[in-house]
């Protein structure tokens, strides 16, 4: 398995992945078991995040198996709503007993992984290709998860050790935030 930045040429498929993992095409047992995506990402979208370097992929000999996204906020001249609630929350999540806003953090999401390539380590592959690119870029990555979405929680809290910062809402929506130490050797929340 190549784990390496995403290109303009795998926005189909990447778009396809996604779709094809989103919240509304699955039901809501396929959502309880795998979790889900959300967030409208199209193959335009997704060609503009790999062209600015905020795409991994995992590619397996031109296979896509799955996508990851890390990006700074600053990247995002209007971020989505989700992403602008996290923003605004950023006094109230802490970070090692402080504020998250006095940290440097990289956004890390959305994590899709292709129905063939679950449970073979694809997802850690990529959290470990993002740990890597983010070192050096910033003291953590955070990931906002809806807490409907256990099994994404699941992964990332209890799989991959990120650490719980704080909780926000928007609209209807309650989100949990993680995040996991991008210094090398760091256990995820040190």
């Amino acid at each position: 398995m190549d784990y390496r930045n995403a290109v303009a040429a795998d926005a189909p498929a990447m778009a396809e992945l996604f779709a094809a993992n989103d919240y509304d095409a699955l039901t809501e047992q396929e959502r309880a078991k795998q979790g889900f995506v959300q967030g409208g990402l199209d193959a335009d979208t997704l060609r503009s995040m790999a062209e600015n370097g905020s795409l991994l992929v995992a590619d397996d000999d031109g296979c896509l198996a799955g996508l990851l996204g890390l990006a700074s906020s600053e990247d995002m001249p209007s971020p989505p709503p989700p992403v602008q609630a996290l923003l605004d929350a950023q006094d109230s999540l802490e970070w090692q007993g402080r504020p998250l806003r006095s940290a440097s953090f990289l956004l890390y999401g959305p994590v899709v992984v292709a129905a063939a390539y679950r449970g073979k380590g694809v997802a850690r592959g990529l959290f470990t290709a993002a740990l890597q690119a983010a070192s050096g870029r910033a003291d953590v990555m955070v990931a906002f998860i809806e807490l409907a979405n256990q099994a994404s929680w699941s992964v990332h809290v209890d799989g991959f050790g990120m650490v719980p910062l704080g909780e926000f809402t928007l609209g209807d929506r309650a989100y949990g935030v993680v995040g996991a130490s991008t210094r090398p050797g760091a256990t995820p929340g040190t």
